[in-house]
């Protein structure tokens, strides 16, 4: 039994609303350079308002270059879980999260709140989305290959919930097996 591990780096985030990435390909390269043949292949998100999940392919992208599965799921999100628009829509982030930045060293701080912008913090709504949809997913890895569906039209996607800001994500990529 041999254990993988492998990281995607680079995903870009947009910020102004969810972005979503398809990474299928990514995570079989992952599984390629581990050698492993037959196993499974297990995709973290390890951002707390980040998750992964598996959808179809979709070919109707919207002008704005969602895909129509991925605008769906953002019009039922926001039904469910609205996005933050001000303080005390909800209980996150409350006072002493937001005074907890002025004990980090000032570039730290400028990172997370450019400008001391309080409003970079309105993310309560990212966080409880990451919690629903879930940071991970379990593949069955089968002669070397991912196996998502016997059709081929399933995607691995990663979707960073945070509209705040432009950022760069990591998503870790696990293969056990042999």
């Amino acid at each position: 039994m041999s254990v993988y591990k492998g990281l995607i780096t680079g995903i870009e985030s947009h910020g102004g609303s969810p972005t979503y990435t398809a990474i299928t390909d990514r995570v079989q390269k992952v599984i390629d350079e581990s050698g492993i043949k037959s196993g499974l292949c297990c995709v973290i998100a390890p951002h707390t308002t980040c998750s992964v999940f598996t959808d179809e392919t979709v070919h109707d992208i919207l002008p704005n270059g969602d895909e129509f599965l991925m605008a769906d799921l953002n019009n039922i999100m926001d039904k469910i879980v609205p996005p933050q628009v001000a303080w005390g829509q909800y209980f996150y982030p409350g006072q002493q999260h937001f005074d907890s930045f002025w004990h980090w060293p000032d570039e730290e701080v400028e990172k997370w709140l450019p400008g001391r912008d309080k409003t970079m913090l309105w993310n309560c709504d990212a966080h409880l989305r990451a919690t629903m949809i879930g940071a991970s997913e379990m593949y069955e890895v089968e002669d070397g290959k991912l196996c998502i569906s016997s059709n081929g039209m399933g995607h691995v996607y990663f979707v960073d919930w945070d509209r705040t800001r432009v950022r760069q994500r990591n998503c870790k990529v696990i293969i056990i097996g042999e």
